[in-house]
């Protein structure tokens, strides 16, 4: 896997203080993405064992309310055995952090992926960017169609289950 950024403190990408990894490559390319340069599939750094012991020792910050994995695209066929490693990782070595995943296809589409990656996620804001529902205003997320899904309450009750 490859990334484009990581940032270390991160407050527009789910609730509390955040450490953000923006993932590389992307094929589905949104009219209107505010994050283009993360499209290409050979831009930005190879996600190595560095940066991940880097990322861990970062998210265990006591000030760190968690993890946002962003893009690019996570859910891309060509990132997601790696993006399931890191998830996994950190569910195991970052107690009580929360993890956000941004991802341009859909809950139901996820969950027909083989890899069970939302097993590793709290919150998926789901949906692409779509630039005619673009609204400002809207908390976490850049286009009204898009949905904050509490996946711990969606499995439990068997329907989405929208974050509050």
């Amino acid at each position: 896997m490859r990334y484009a950024q990581i940032r270390e403190i991160d407050i527009a990408n789910g609730p509390g203080i955040r450490v953000s990894l923006y993932t590389q490559g992307c094929h589905r390319h949104c009219p209107g993405c505010f994050n283009e340069e993360t499209w290409n599939f050979k831009g930005g750094k190879a996600f190595t064992k560095k940066e991940e012991d880097a990322l861990i020792a970062l998210i265990n910050k006591p000030h760190i309310a968690g993890f946002t994995l962003l893009g690019g695209e996570p859910m891309e066929k060509e990132n997601r055995e790696d993006v399931l490693k890191l998830l996994k990782r950190i569910k195991e070595e970052c107690p009580g952090k929360t993890v956000w995943l941004y991802s341009s296809f859909l809950y139901e589409e996820i969950c027909q992926f083989e890899e069970n990656i939302l097993d590793y996620v709290d919150v998926l804001v789901d949906g692409m960017f779509i630039l005619a529902k673009k609204d400002a205003k809207l908390r976490f997320r850049g286009s009204s169609n898009q949905r904050l899904i509490d996946i711990a309450k969606t499995k439990e009750q068997g329907q989405i289950v929208l974050f509050e």
